[in-house]
């Protein structure tokens, strides 16, 4: 087995996953078959410097959630609708995407996009806290999916952890957190941000739960997922 070794550089830098000319080959392979409409999601990404999941973990979304035929996803964070837009076209016209944000105009925003694209009627869009909104759906989840703020994602596993059905998974974005993750100083926890250390308790406690299979996918800043045995 090899043996770890983290690299020597600040919190603050970032350090990318996967290099840009390999993530553009993959991008370049792409045959664009979706709706008009998520191109102007997109758009409305760069020019507003929103954080989207973007195209290549979006299709991956989408693979995951076929591959089990999820028919029910809660989103711990979902800004406009990007990722559900994925989502949604896994699910199918039976399923469900629960949706939650705590920016009204999110919501606004993504009724507007998924509504153009024709899958609004196959989310539920809460506004409020996650963790709230959360509690107060009831039932097993085919997919957890994870991108609220960063300090909460070791609450946010212990939660979904406990109501993902056998097969199931728990899905978290920014796993990687721009390489900081892999930092020198992740052995002197009080030397890294309060995001990064939160991230590195909450990938080593996925990957300590022997009730999971998991994995990194290391695309733009790292997708983690974890299948419920």
């Amino acid at each position: 087995m090899d043996n770890f070794r983290s690299v020597d550089i600040d919190d603050s830098d970032g350090l990318n996953p996967v290099n840009p000319v390999i993530e553009a080959y993959l991008r370049n392979l792409l045959i664009c078959t979706d709706h008009p409409v998520l191109f102007e999601m997109e758009e409305f990404a760069r020019v507003k410097n929103f954080p989207i999941v973007n195209r290549l973990v979006g299709i991956f979304l989408k693979a995951q959630a076929s591959m089990i035929n999820a028919k029910r996803v809660f989103e711990f964070g979902s800004g406009y609708g990007y990722s559900a837009y994925w989502f949604a076209q896994a699910v199918g016209s039976n399923g469900r995407v629960i949706c939650s944000d705590s920016d009204a105009a999110n919501r606004n925003r993504a009724e507007t996009y998924l509504s153009t694209a024709d899958l609004w009627q196959r989310t539920e869009f809460h506004v409020g806290q996650a963790q709230d909104i959360f509690e107060q759906t009831e039932g097993w989840f085919d997919i957890c999916y994870n991108d609220v703020d960063k300090s909460a994602y070791p609450e946010i596993w212990k939660m979904a952890k406990q109501r993902i059905r056998s097969g199931g998974l728990y899905i978290a974005d920014n796993a990687l957190w721009h390489g900081r993750v892999a930092i020198k100083t992740c052995a002197d926890m009080t030397a890294v941000s309060e995001s990064t250390a939160a991230i590195i308790e909450h990938n080593q406690m996925i990957f300590n739960d022997l009730d999971f299979d998991v994995f990194i996918n290391p695309i733009r800043d790292g997708v983690l997922v974890a299948r419920k045995k």
